[in-house]
């Protein structure tokens, strides 16, 4: 079939959107329509090559749509569901998905990041030339062919845009407050980057019940946006940052800090905020290749603890519908950060 996409060829050039050919999905494949697409900080690093891609490439990894086709194997969702995609299909067979870390799988994650789907080939191709999937999903376009493995269904009175979120940003940033570290009610946190993950790791503190919920990012207006979804405090990151901290936590520093940018520089600061016995939580993608440096006396002598989190720890059959529900019970206001929508033509502004 015919769909139009948006392309990215090289690196630091606009997206094209071209009609390109879509092969139907295989037996373990589902064809989506897809109806809204968010634009997540990941899809940067892979315009600028900070995440290392074969291209050509279809980007968009943010998705919610509603199934018109499924492969004869398919047995998750059927036709007209409406769906959110997983980036991270697991196999739910290998020593991580057993051990209840599916978003660590190891059985596709080389076919994935190299730009195939789950069998090592792809579904997309243009004037006969092959286009690489990017995470198993490629959902900014019209029509999708994903893994069954990547579908998860959705309620049907949750907004498009809503679902799309929880894909990415909501499931990142809210499973980093309430899988990958358990925040509590007497907690205090600090949230670097509010941006999508950052936010959405804001409500997840919030709704954990943390006491003080401190925001901190480099454009004043975020401050308006934070405080909706639940923080307590905002600054403007600086050179007094550590100073303005430790002036509203007794001069202890935080329990928690998230770094949800990536950036090495941030995620230092993030340590240093951090009161002894307190925990760094990296859910930011940084760059690959880069370097962050701790202090390993500081780490030691005041048992400071640094945790990664990679999509927010989250096993997504369960944590995509429990989001969905918490957003319908009005716990999780994941409304409040959606600020303009585009059609697929306007890739390049979004």
């Amino acid at each position: 079939m015919k769909t139009r996409a948006a392309i990215l060829y090289d690196l630091n050039t606009p997206f094209k959107i071209s009609e390109i050919d879509l092969q139907i999905p295989k037996e373990n494949e589902v064809l989506v329509k897809m109806s809204a697409v968010g634009v997540c900080h990941s899809d940067w690093h892979l315009f600028t090559g900070d995440t290392t891609h074969s291209l050509p490439v279809v980007p968009g990894h943010e998705g919610c749509g509603n199934v018109e086709e499924i492969g004869k194997n398919v047995t998750r969702v059927k036709k007209g569901d409406k769906i959110a995609l997983n980036w991270a299909p697991n196999c739910g067979k290998c020593f991580y998905c057993i051990h209840s870390r599916p978003s660590l799988c190891e059985a596709y994650t080389e076919l994935i990041w190299d730009g195939y789907l789950m069998d090592g080939t792809t579904r997309m191709s243009i004037d006969g030339k092959l286009l690489y999937h990017y995470c198993a999903l490629s959902c900014l376009s019209e029509y999708a062919v994903v893994p069954e493995a990547s579908c998860v269904k959705m309620p049907n009175e949750i907004p498009d845009d809503v679902a799309a979120l929880i894909g990415c940003a909501v499931t990142t940033g809210v499973g980093s407050a309430l899988n990958t570290v358990q925040i509590s009610k007497d907690d205090t946190v600090a949230v670097l980057g509010a941006g999508g993950v950052g936010l959405s790791t804001i409500m997840g503190a919030a709704y954990a019940g943390a006491r003080q919920i401190i925001s901190i990012d480099i454009v004043p207006e975020k401050e308006i946006v934070a405080r909706n979804v639940g923080a307590t405090d905002f600054f403007l990151s600086g050179q007094d940052t550590i100073e303005q901290i430790k002036s509203i936590t007794n001069n202890r520093g935080v329990d928690y800090a998230f770094e949800a940018v990536g950036k090495p520089e941030l995620q230092e600061l993030a340590f240093e905020i951090i009161r002894p016995g307190g925990t760094l939580v990296l859910s930011g993608i940084t760059s690959m290749g880069s370097e962050t440096n701790f202090s390993g006396a500081v780490l030691t002598r005041q048992e400071k603890t640094v945790k990664g989190s990679y999509y927010g720890t989250s096993d997504t059959s369960r944590d995509f519908r429990n989001y969905a529900d918490l957003f319908l019970a009005g716990e999780l206001p994941i409304d409040k950060m959606i600020s303009r929508s585009y059609d697929l033509d306007q890739v390049n502004e979004a």
